[in-house]
């Protein structure tokens, strides 16, 4: 990690944040604190969920355009898989992660929102992938997470044309999950996360494996994972603790450990 991207905890949640002003545009030295930033969330036990945030006026307009404008195919060759797996390494948190975005969140912004489990916006907030308008296309996950998340119809529409999608669109095509006013962005985030941070950590882990990895094969093959998934909780503290506590006090009542 440095100074353009960051991790601070509070309340076993992590705060991973951007810091490049004016706009926060995700340049590879970015990218490269960002992965950084995702593995040492993943690893600290002290880190039991994770909100994604760019600051209270942007969330990041997307890559440096200046930094890639002087690339060519080889160059991009040798670069394009490090820059999706800088994304997937947010992806791949094992944990519940939530983007709190004002303002824009463009190309590979609106790509970094994609790669957490919920998104809270602001009502100022826009998302799109512009990069047809450059003549390229999304690099770090936009035409796969995007298409997961709304359907192949409507990440056509976004990704052939550039155009930009407001919050309530946003919201009413499942692009989001909540809409709050720009102030309350990173309190929603926090607030929606922070149900899990005392949750039984390697059942959410197992949660997020399952569902994260069922779409991604057929359904006998999705079943078969959630099945070595399910037994293999049996060996925590916290199915233990968990099983107690509905017998003797019902459910919702458990101090799971995150064991």
């Amino acid at each position: 990690m440095g100074e353009l991207v960051g991790l601070e905890v509070d309340g076993g949640i992590g705060t991973i944040w951007l810091n490049r002003p004016p706009m926060n545009a995700l340049s590879i030295e970015v990218q490269e604190q960002l992965r950084a930033a995702a593995h040492e969330a993943a690893h600290r036990r002290d880190v039991r969920a994770v909100v994604l945030y760019g600051g209270p006026k942007i969330f990041a307009a997307g890559a440096d355009v200046k930094e890639m404008a002087g690339m060519g195919y080889a160059d991009m060759a040798d670069r394009a898989e490090a820059l999706s797996s800088s994304f997937s390494a947010v992806a791949d948190i094992p944990k519940p992660v939530v983007a709190a975005v004002t303002g824009y969140a463009l190309g590979g912004g609106c790509e970094l929102a994609l790669t957490a489990d919920f998104r809270v916006c602001g009502d100022n907030a826009r998302f799109g992938q512009p990069e047809i308008l450059l003549g390229v296309i999304p690099g770090a996950g936009g035409t796969q997470r995007l298409t997961r998340l709304v359907g192949p119809s409507r990440a056509k529409d976004m990704v052939f044309s550039g155009r930009f999608v407001d919050a309530d669109e946003a919201l009413r095509i499942g692009l989001v999950d909540r809409v709050v006013a720009p102030d309350d962005v990173y309190t929603a985030a926090v607030e929606m996360v922070s149900r899990y941070a005392e949750g039984p950590a390697f059942a959410l882990r197992a949660a997020k494996a399952a569902i994260d990895g069922g779409l991604d094969t057929d359904l006998d093959s999705g079943l078969r994972l959630e099945s070595h998934l399910f037994a293999a909780l049996f060996a925590t503290e916290d199915k233990a603790i968990g099983m107690q506590s509905f017998v003797e006090n019902g459910p919702g009542k458990a101090k799971f450990v995150g064991r």
